[in-house]
C-alpha cells in the first residue's frame, strides 16, 4: 500500500518523512499518530518535509501531536512545504530550510453544495479553521495575527531567506536538488520558477564523463595482500543492522517478523516495504459489516464534500 509518510528508527530517536500529499491514498492522520505514539516520549525527532499540503484536518492533528511530544523536534523543509504542510512545519523546535526551498501559507478553501444555510455553515467552518492556522503561524514567527492574516489571504510564497527574515524558519542551509512528484501549479500564486523546477525534476542530468584511467606499470613486489577485516567493525555493523530491523518491526507493530528478516539478511528497504504490506493486510475492511459514523446515505452530502475537498485543497 502506498503511503505519504514514513517513520524510520535511528540510533537516537526517529526520522519522519512526509514527501507527498497529506492524507492521500486513504491513509489518514490516525495511522500517522499511531506510529508516532509508539516512539519514546522524549525521543528526538527529525521531520523532513516535501509536500504540497493536503488534508487540513490531518495537518492540525499532526501539528498538535508534535507539539505535545516531549522530545526535541527538528523540521527540515527539503523542497516545498505548502499549504497544510507549512502548518505542520510550525511544530518544529527548529526549522531548517535549504537556500532553494519554499514555504507557502494561505487561507483554507473548500466546496459545498446545498442551501444558503449550508453555504454559511461552510464559511463559518473555514473561518474557524483559518483562525486556528493563523495562531500557529503567529506563535512560531512572533508576528502579529493581523499581519499573518494578510499573508494568508493573498497566498504567500517564501523562499528560505524570506522565511528566515519573517520568523517562519530558524536556519538556512546549503541548497539541495529539487525533488517532487506533485503538481504545484494548482495554487493561484505559485512562482513560475517553482513550477519549472518541479517539471524539470525528471529531465536527465548531463553527467560529465570520467577521464579514462591510465595504466601504470606494476611496481609492487607481489607480496601485498588485502588487510584482514576487523572483527570489531563487522560485529558493530551487524549489531546496528539487527537493532534497526527490530526497531522497524516494533514501530510497525510486527515484532514477530524480525527473526525472519534477520535470518534472510533482507535489505532495510525490502523490510520497510514488507512491513507496509503486512500492516495493510492486517487492516480489515469493516465498512460492509459495521455501521460507520457519519451522515446516512439520504442525508445532505456537504460534510463528506468538505472532507474530500480538504484532502485535495488543504
Amino acid at each position: 500500500m502506498k503511503n505519504w509518510y514514513s517513520i524510520c528508527a535511528l540510533n537516537e530517536g526517529a526520522e519522519i518523512s512526509i514527501y507527498d500529499e497529506i492524507g492521500a491514498y486513504g491513509v489518514s492522520a490516525k495511522a500517522f499518530l499511531a506510529d508516532l505514539g509508539k516512539l519514546p516520549d522524549k525521543a528526538p525527532l527529525t521531520l523532513r518535509l516535501n509536500s504540497p499540503g493536503g488534508s487540513v484536518f490531518d495537518a492540525v492533528a499532526i501539528y498538535n501531536a508534535l507539539q505535545r511530544h516531549a522530545g526535541n523536534v527538528t523540521v527540515s523543509i527539503d523542497g516545498i512545504a505548502a499549504s497544510a504542510a507549512s502548518y505542520i512545519a510550525m511544530a518544529g523546535d527548529e526549522i531548517i530550510m535549504p537556500e532553494n526551498a519554499f514555504l507557502m501559507i494561505h487561507d483554507p478553501s473548500g466546496m459545498v453544495m446545498g442551501t444558503a444555510a449550508d453555504m454559511r455553515a461552510m464559511a463559518e467552518a473555514l473561518d474557524k479553521i483559518g483562525g486556528s492556522l493563523l495562531r500557529g503561524y503567529a506563535a512560531k514567527s512572533g508576528k502579529a495575527e493581523k499581519d499573518i492574516a494578510q499573508l494568508m489571504a493573498k497566498e504567500t510564497w517564501l523562499d528560505a531567506a524570506e522565511a528566515l527574515e519573517m520568523g517562519f524558519a530558524d536556519t538556512m542551509s546549503e541548497p539541495v536538488k529539487m525533488a517532487a512528484s506533485f503538481d504545484v501549479s494548482r495554487f493561484r500564486n505559485t512562482p513560475p520558477e517553482i513550477v519549472e523546477a518541479v517539471k524539470a525534476k525528471d529531465e536527465p542530468v548531463a553527467v560529465k564523463p570520467e577521464p579514462e584511467a591510465r595504466l601504470e606499470p606494476d611496481t609492487s613486489s607481489g607480496d601485498e595482500t588485502d588487510p584482514e577485516p576487523d572483527p570489531a567493525v563487522i560485529r558493530a555493523e551487524a549489531m546496528t543492522y539487527a537493532k534497526t530491523v527490530v526497531d522497524l518491526c516494533r514501530l510497525a507493530g510486527q515484532p514477530q517478523m524480525a527473526a525472519g528478516f534477520l535470518n534472510s539478511e533482507a535489505s532495510l528497504e525490502d523490510i520497510r516495504q514488507a512491513l507496509i504490506d503486512a500492516r495493510a493486510a492486517d487492516d480489515p475492511d469493516i465498512s460492509s459489516t459495521h455501521p460507520q459514523p457519519g451522515p446516512a446515505p439520504q442525508a445532505k452530502p456537504w460534510g463528506d464534500v468538505i472532507a474530500c475537498t480538504f484532502k485535495r485543497k488543504g
